[in-house]
């Protein structure tokens, strides 16, 4: 009876594991598990082990920069102070001071914080305070407004950080417990605990790359560019933002996925900018109305609007109304969300892409390729009696939209870079990234052809320029 009750045991442990190898193509010891505390013991084990081993890695990040302050000549009087402070009163320089965290993320010194933590900084004073008080200046390596991340280098040559290692945060489920770690309101460092709320938000509104990590670990003012942590120590993010009536934590935080942190760190170490595969196609949500034209059962994916002719992903066989639902078999919800996907998988081999066409579902493989400067940017500062002058434009290409942070990367024209103050074109209102799609009522293809213009237009113009995918016509004489 014991021999029959041994084979049976066996026989369910193989029966059990076949099942686990169908459903997960891994063996079940290979499968990790995830545990709800069962009993009052277990209730009580700490995260202590947790932060001693992430902590030491999480830092203060201190910015010092001086600022012109107008001084009136009235005091606070609210009348006179209002009306006549700014044209009467004394420029004065004045300190400001700002205070987020980071993570170190390389033992020889490199810290990943925030972009918004040290905005504004240009030649100022960065110091990063480690949690044993050890104080070091840092400079700045690389600052990415796109992903609003950043990564400075500890000036300590020989000296050998603590550093805390990268989680796939790809493997995160909605449930996973995290700890946050930073120093919120300057009290110093503070730990709190809670669970990935949710997975792929990309409709936060924070950065360019909207595909972030929510979390109910209490995050407040200060905490942007610390650790978002799992159950190993390890990195899964960067906490960045809160959801927040009042300033302090209710419970909504967001952090950027600790893939996006790893590509951008990977692009400081190589000397370079953080560049994202060039797709050469414009994608839309597929919204309910889009859905049903197309036969689907969700409004899920990112519809094809545009294809570029001599882009990847012209090459690769996608058609206008084709529907991305996938990138290496993840799947894909919507742009933001296949956006992250690609710039995840960096610069240099290729990706398999999931699609929807006409009720079918095809794999292809698209290239990952570096943006194209084509045609040459030919940029050039303009000068002038005219509404541009003070303009600095260049031809538009897939490298200059990408760096601009223009979506529509299969787009042609002229692009402004820059702006110069006091100018006409700073009076107007011209900005970075507008783009000048017309002038007396011809099409402007180039900066050559832009300047000639200019050159013939008399004193009336009539300008047409598009931001953020408006279009803005204006009739200036004078």
């Amino acid at each position: 009876m014991d021999n029959l009750a041994k084979s049976l045991g066996k026989l369910g442990i193989a029966v059990l594991a076949a099942w686990q190898l169908l459903l997960t193509g891994a063996p079940a010891a290979e499968v990790q598990q995830r545990v709800v505390p069962e009993s009052p013991v277990a209730i009580k084990q700490s995260f202590a082990p947790v932060v001693k081993r992430a902590a030491p890695a999480v830092v203060n990040v201190y910015v010092q920069h001086t600022v012109q302050q107008i001084v009136s000549p009235f005091g606070d009087d609210p009348f006179f102070g209002q009306l006549f402070g700014e044209r009467f009163g004394v420029p004065r320089e004045r300190i400001q001071n700002s205070l987020g965290s980071g993570v170190l993320v390389d033992q020889s010194g490199l810290v990943v914080t925030n972009n918004h933590v040290i905005q504004g900084s240009g030649e100022a004073e960065i110091t990063v305070a480690l949690s044993d008080g050890r104080e070091f200046p840092a400079k700045v390596v690389l600052k990415d407004e796109h992903t609003d991340l950043a990564v400075l280098r500890l000036d300590a040559k020989g000296v050998q950080f603590p550093a805390i290692q990268f989680a796939d945060s790809d493997s995160l489920e909605v449930g996973d417990l995290v700890l946050a770690i930073g120093d919120p309101f300057g009290v110093g460092q503070t730990v709190t605990s809670g669970i990935v709320s949710a997975l792929a938000r990309t409709q936060v509104g924070i950065s360019d790359y909207q595909f972030f990590i929510q979390t109910d670990a209490a995050i407040n003012p200060g905490n942007s560019g610390g650790a978002l942590v799992d159950m190993d120590g390890k990195l899964a993010g960067i906490n960045t933002a809160i959801f927040s009536r009042s300033g302090g934590s209710h419970g909504i935080g967001f952090a950027i996925p600790s893939n996006m942190v790893r590509l951008v760190v990977q692009s400081a170490l190589k000397g370079g900018t953080v560049q994202k595969p060039w797709l050469g196609a414009t994608l839309q949500p597929v919204t309910p109305d889009i859905a049903d034209s197309l036969g689907l059962p969700t409004p899920s994916g990112a519809l094809v609007a545009k294809v570029a002719a001599q882009g990847p992903a012209a090459q690769a066989g996608l058609l206008a109304g084709d529907v991305v639902v996938g990138v290496d078999d993840k799947d894909v919800k919507d742009p933001q969300a296949f956006e992250y996907r690609f710039i995840t998988k960096g610069i240099g081999g290729s990706a398999q892409l999931t699609l929807l066409r006409k009720g079918q579902k095809l794999k292809t493989t698209i290239a990952l390729l570096a943006p194209v400067e084509d045609p040459p940017r030919d940029a050039r500062d303009l000068a002038g009696r005219h509404p541009l002058s003070g303009c600095k434009v260049a031809n538009l290409s897939p490298a200059v939209a990408q760096e601009l942070g223009i979506d529509d990367d299969t787009r042609q024209g002229v692009v402004v870079l820059d702006v110069k103050d006091q100018t006409p074109a700073a009076r107007l209102g011209v900005k970075r990234g507008d783009i000048v799609v017309g002038l007396n009522n011809q099409k402007v293809a180039s900066v050559a052809q832009l300047a000639a213009a200019l050159d013939l237009s008399g004193d009336r113009w009539r300008l047409s320029v598009e931001r953020d995918g408006k279009l803005f016509n204006l009739a200036i004489s004078g």
